[in-house]
């Protein structure tokens, strides 16, 4: 048997000498065991808090109906845990991290039209005067009367 003793005292599970099993109904498909010669190893599943008690394994004696208890259980204290939607919270990260990009590059853009960048990578001109002076051009100035 793999009994509850303190809190809510009841059966969880009887293995016979012959193999045959019963879950009681307390952990029904929450209860999966495995077997192997005197070893039996017990998982249980989906928890609740009022499963929180102190669990021993106890055999019945041969030509007997009293249990034998082992001398120490092994306690188990289930806690609720809150659940947390993280999928809502995720969006809003990766929402304000678009946000913050995006002014980033406005605030790169505004930065680089103010300076006008363009100046800097046209080829420089030096500074040099031409004034054609040839008497072709001259005629077109002159003011006739």
């Amino acid at each position: 048997y793999l009994l509850k003793t303190q809190v809510q005292p009841e059966k969880v599970l009887y293995i016979s000498s012959q193999n045959a099993s019963t879950i009681f109904p307390a952990f029904a498909n929450r209860l999966e065991y495995s077997k192997e010669e005197k070893k039996i190893v017990i998982t249980l599943h989906n928890l609740q808090k009022n499963d929180s008690d102190i669990y021993v394994c106890a055999g019945v004696l041969k030509n007997s109906s009293f249990l034998s208890v082992s001398r120490s259980g092994t306690m188990m204290l289930i806690k609720e845990v809150e659940q947390t939607d993280c999928s809502n919270s995720s969006w809003g990260i990766y929402g304000l991290t678009i946000v913050v990009v995006l002014l980033f590059s406005a605030l790169i853009c505004c930065t680089l039209y103010r300076v006008n960048m363009k100046k800097y990578f046209q080829k420089r001109k030096p500074n040099a005067v031409y004034e054609d002076m040839s008497c072709s051009s001259r005629r077109n100035t002159f003011i006739r009367t």
